[in-house]
């Protein structure tokens, strides 16, 4: 009989080991992966670095992430832009209408650029003038340089979003 109690025990035993050998691995499969701002303009790497970043600062979002998005230079006009106007001047477009029509509890706003001060000047131009409560319940994510980061937050936050900044390091 005690055999069959020691058994039992060590079987008991060794299942909570395996427990919390699972449950460290789980951790730190869990634990958020540093990431690397590159270090040119190169537009694919930019997406795929502000990607990462969007996905591991979705907590709360219930409904739709909007990423917008600037490359390096977005101001100066191509002949690409075939409307005499820059990128730019589109995105601000964009991100204006949004926070002028207003973004439903739940979404995000998601911002980045290899161009952190440029970035920064587009939501604080398009935040100008939008209702107190015109994002109440959203999240705007800032990708960008710290320096930036004090004047986007003023102007999210007077527009009732909360706020999140990532340093782009």
């Amino acid at each position: 009989m005690n055999r069959a109690l020691v058994s039992v025990a060590l079987l008991l035993s060794l299942g909570l080991v395996a427990g919390c050998g699972q449950k460290a691995e789980q951790e730190a499969a869990q634990a958020p992966v540093v990431l690397t701002a590159p270090t040119n303009g190169d537009d694919a790497a930019w997406k795929a670095y502000l990607a990462q970043v969007i996905g591991q600062n979705q907590a709360g979002v219930t409904d739709r992430i909007f990423s917008y998005y600037l490359p390096k230079d977005s101001r100066v006009v191509t002949e690409a832009d075939e409307d005499g106007r820059s990128q730019y001047d589109r995105q601000l477009d964009n991100v204006n209408a949004a926070v002028q029509r207003t973004v439903l509890p739940g979404n995000m706003l998601a911002f980045g650029s290899p161009d952190s001060a440029a970035m920064a000047d587009l939501i604080v131009k398009a935040f100008e003038g939008a209702a107190p409560d015109a994002l109440q319940g959203s999240q705007v994510l800032f990708i960008g340089k710290a320096e930036d980061a004090e004047r986007v937050r003023v102007a999210v936050e007077a527009a009732g979003a909360r706020y999140i900044f990532v340093e782009a390091k």
